[in-house]
């Protein structure tokens, strides 16, 4: 291999000349141990990703809204002489920034863990037999394969075949370029259209444009829970500042000096604003998508078990998701003296196995299963399916001569064929007969050079439903989610299998929809809402339904496999690549499945609506506490003409409280039996009546606190006042997460053990005191434990299940 070309120079070799210099074999493949040797020289074909700066992402941990204003109170802090506030509030800012980027690493890997699954993939020649391997494995010299909807897995030099390639990511070309045998294809780009053999040339860092094609980018859109989480910020910042004003207005009356208060004031801010949301969202959104994987879905972007927690119209491929997506052969019968093992050759010899095509590989199987021999027969052309054409043509040449073989739709090749109306009646009646059955009918022809086409048989194709499909619907009916069945085989064929999984009878031709449509649009959609399945489907006609559905205010899931399903899948909430599917519609969807059918769209659906109502308990929780915390503090100053809790108090108190409530992430949550919608309208008001309830009750314990405990600024007011905010706060958290009564869920070990500790620690900081605590006797401590345990556990919560039909506005 040391005098071996460079790889520049391969690439501008013929192609002949450039395998030979490789050492490739076009017909059988490189062999494994030569694999290892080249693998050991080129290293895996892959390019190492540019990574953030560690040390940038923490320092931007200190720029934003919440960090200005935690600074601003560390400046303010440092100008009055309030040394310890300043250090407590500093050690906060700091926690915070390294909690966030804690976070926001663990994020990360589990993404990187989930793109290295999604990696591309190839189809490669090795040792005589074709595979589907990781496109990182390959080396230069590999014979591979690449079609319609395939990224170009490395720079390749096309052996056989022609294609349009679309280079516009690489290269700005805004059209397709054409591409034959000896051309060079550069990798990253993508196949639009044909399909062709190959030779790897250059593999990883030595490609052309130096890298390989990715399929999951890094960044993630904004989530809509977050949209609606600043919204409601903006009303509670609101409420916070008309208080505080207040509050302000009436220290001045008194005589107080403001500047005292200003730390306080920016601290009452800053707990409006929820300081872990981020880090909460990050974490549910992280585990969920780590659980999902497990069981072989890939979230491609973290929002999208969010997003499937709302989907309520589930729009499913029948091939590949109903049925089994492997084809076989139910009958064959010939014509004009044609036999059943004619129709199998032929059929065969219009087949390309590389392309893993499930009609080819159905009649290669047949033909292998009967014993065909194919000696002296040689494909010089094939021409794979398309659906504008529908058929697959190849052109054989037998002892120097050559004849075009073709196989496709019955009327289609009947038509080129020349059949007479009557034969052709005597064929439609065959057709609907079969499809009655559930069979695809697919017919064999022959043609000279002259292209004169004599038909030579039908086939009868059955993809039988998946065993469990029927119980899937059915569970996906009870989570109240409509399936509607998409295919592009004949009606009777999609009303068969319909009615097989027991999807429903309204099954539409697409072919009486577009007619619809073009006389009233809005009758068509009314039809698609209401249809059971549509027959008749090309792969643009997913676009239409899915923003047909969109338009009625469904949230629609889309399954998909081709370059053409990429439309559709991105114009849908949820896009669900199948594992089968092309690597375009995977960088497409927002979710790929391992698996085949429909059991991991259920799991998507269900770990979606658990991550949705333990992101319901953070907020409502959230919300409470800032409710209940400005509103007593400022009516308390109000009302007594002190602060019964300052600065250092409240800033504890957030990180006590805020970051404990990310174990909320790890809650047993149960999911809905019906899809999720945001009302925040709905959700501020149960807050508000439990927030008014606890104000009510922290008053109770502080008269008590004041007029039997004698309690004053001097002798433990304050740190009497941090425990019942804390322990309210977490007893809160009880009541929040459980729809009915706290007790009716157990809450997880993890949630248990945060709030259990916290509550323990704080216990022992009032007891012992800290700077800045004056230590209480354990007798109020274990008052305040008993005061709120039955104030939020039986009165609150009895509140909560009265005010439940709130609650059903959220459909939770």
């Amino acid at each position: 291999m040391g005098g071996r070309p460079s790889e520049e120079d391969i690439r501008k070799l013929p192609v002949e000349k450039a395998i030979q210099e490789l050492g490739a074999h076009p017909d059988t493949g490189l062999a494994p141990d030569e694999v290892k040797k080249r693998l050991t020289e080129y290293g895996y074909n892959e390019v190492p990703e540019k990574k953030k700066s560690p040390l940038m992402s923490f320092l931007k941990r200190f720029w934003g809204l919440t960090a200005w204003m935690l600074e601003l109170t560390i400046l303010i802090s440092y100008v009055l002489g309030r040394l310890l506030d300043l250090a407590v509030i500093a050690a906060l800012l700091l926690i915070n920034a390294i909690l966030g980027f804690f976070q926001e690493q663990q994020a990360e890997r589990a993404v990187e863990a989930l793109k290295k699954k999604l990696s591309v993939k190839a189809r490669v020649l090795r040792g005589g037999a074709w595979s589907v391997l990781p496109a990182r494995e390959l080396v230069p010299g590999d014979i591979v394969r690449a079609r319609s909807g395939d990224f170009v897995p490395a720079d390749v030099k096309i052996i056989d075949g022609d294609m349009e390639v679309d280079q516009s990511a690489l290269t700005g070309e805004s059209l397709p370029v054409e591409k034959k045998s000896g051309d060079l294809l550069y990798s990253g780009s993508l196949v639009r259209k044909g399909e062709a053999t190959g030779l790897i040339v250059s593999t990883g860092t030595r490609t052309y444009f130096g890298r390989t094609a990715q399929l999951v980018q890094a960044a993630r859109p904004k989530l809509y829970v977050e949209e609606v989480i600043t919204n409601l910020l903006k009303w509670l910042l609101a409420m916070v500042i008309a208080l505080l004003a207040l509050a302000f207005i009436v220290s001045y009356f008194r005589g107080v000096s403001l500047l005292g208060l200003l730390p306080l004031a920016l601290v009452l801010l800053v707990s409006s604003i929820p300081v872990a949301l981020p880090a909460m969202f990050t974490v549910t959104m992280a585990l969920g998508s780590l659980e999902l994987a497990k069981r072989g879905v890939l979230v491609t972007r973290l929002s999208a078990s969010q997003d499937a927690a709302m989907m309520d119209i589930l729009c499913a491929d029948k091939t590949g998701t109903i049925t089994m997506n492997k084809l076989s052969v139910a009958e064959m019968e010939g014509v004009g003296g044609y036999s059943a093992d004619d129709v199998a050759f032929y059929g065969t010899l219009a087949s390309q196995e590389a392309n893993q095509d499930p009609i080819d590989l159905a009649f290669i199987s047949e033909a292998r299963r009967k014993g065909l021999n194919f000696n002296g027969y040689v494909q010089k052309k094939f021409t794979p399916f398309d659906p504008s054409t529908r058929r697959t043509e190849a052109v054989i040449e037998k002892d120097g001569k050559e004849f075009t073989v073709i196989k496709g739709a019955v009327l289609t090749i009947a038509a080129l064929c020349g059949v007479d109306p009557g034969e052709m009646a005597g064929l439609e009646k065959k057709i609907g007969s079969l499809a009655k059955k559930g069979y695809r009918a697919i017919v064999v022809a022959k043609g000279g050079e002259k292209q004169c086409f004599e038909l030579i048989g039908m086939a009868a194709l059955y993809d039988p439903p998946r065993p469990d499909s029927a119980k899937l619907i059915e569970e996906l009916r009870g989570l109240s989610i409509s399936t509607k069945m998409l295919t592009g085989d004949a009606l009777p064929i999609a009303r068969e299998i319909a009615n097989e999984v027991k999807l429903g009878g309204k099954v539409t031709g697409m072919e009486d929809l577009k007619k619809m449509e073009s006389i009233d649009p809005d009758k068509a959609e009314e039809i698609i809402e209401g249809s059971d399945g549509f027959a008749g489907v090309y792969p643009e006609d997913k676009y239409l339904i899915v923003k047909a559905l969109q338009s009625k205010k469904h949230v629609v899931g889309m399954t998909g496999d081709g370059v053409n399903d990429a439309p559709a899948l991105k114009q849908a909430e949820v896009g669900i690549a199948v594992s089968s599917a092309t690597d375009v519609a995977k960088g497409a969807a927002s979710v790929v499945l391992t698996k085949e059918g429909l059991p991991e769209i259920v799991s998507l659906v269900r770990t979606g609506r658990s991550i949705h109502q333990r992101i319901v308990t953070w907020i409502l929780n959230k919300i409470v506490k800032t409710f209940e915390i400005v509103l007593f503090v400022v009516l308390a100053y109000l009302v007594t003409g002190v602060y019964v809790v300052g600065a250092f108090e409240i800033v504890l108190l957030l990180f006590l409280i805020d970051f404990v409530t990310i174990s909320i992430a790890t809650d047993n949550a149960r999911p809905s039996l019906k899809p999720e919608t945001w009302d925040m309208r709905a959700l501020v008001k149960v807050a508000i009546l439990l927030g008014v309830f606890m104000v009510m009750e922290s008053f109770g314990m502080l008269y008590i606190a004041m007029n039997y405990f004698r309690l004053t600024d001097a002798t433990g007011l304050r740190t009497l006042t941090f425990c019942m905010l804390i322990f309210g706060g977490m007893f809160t958290i009880f009541v929040v997460r459980e729809r009915s009564y706290f007790w009716r869920s157990m809450p997880s070990k993890t949630l248990l053990l945060a709030i259990g500790g916290n509550m323990l620690v704080t216990s022992a900081i009032a007891i012992a005191g800290i700077p800045g605590l004056i230590p209480i006797p354990a007798a109020y401590v274990l008052i305040a434990w008993a005061w709120y345990f039955i104030f939020a556990l039986l009165v609150n919560d009895f509140v909560k299940v009265r005010i439940l039909p709130y609650l059903e506005a959220l459909k939770i």
